[in-house]
């Protein structure tokens, strides 16, 4: 079992910033490809960032590319989400998880290759 626990959410204004952190326990950490995903009220669930087991990797959304940086610290057990220029479009609760591989630089994409996530932490940005 991996736990996972968002935190840094909260509201914004347009063209501000926030860092999304969200800190693993359990199994060995650096053995899972890491993600984030977002859903706002109505909507599905939708990938935004990927990172492989080595960090080497990494992968966006095209409505996040060049805005958002997914990295990770495999010392600190923990993935980041640094999320700039913020639009009012990116509000939504914002989740991370976490993916077994035993490819160091894999990224996954999809829903279904995740096999843990967290709880969620809302992200609002106003206009």
């Amino acid at each position: 079992q991996v736990q996972l626990v968002e935190s840094g959410g909260g509201l914004v204004q347009a063209g501000d910033s926030l860092r999304l952190s969200c800190a693993a326990s359990g199994r060995t950490f650096s053995n899972y490809v890491m993600g984030w995903f977002r859903q706002a009220p109505g909507k599905e669930r939708e990938f935004v960032a990927t990172i492989s087991r080595s960090g080497s990797s990494t992968g966006y959304a095209d409505s996040v590319k060049g805005r958002f940086t997914i990295s990770r610290d495999n010392a600190k057990n923990t993935v980041y989400l640094q999320m700039n220029s913020l639009k009012p479009e990116d509000t939504a609760v914002y989740y991370c998880a976490a993916g077994r591989t035993s490819y160091i630089s894999s990224t996954y994409y999809t829903n279904r290759e995740y096999n843990y996530w967290g709880q969620g932490t809302q992200v609002t940005v106003s206009s």
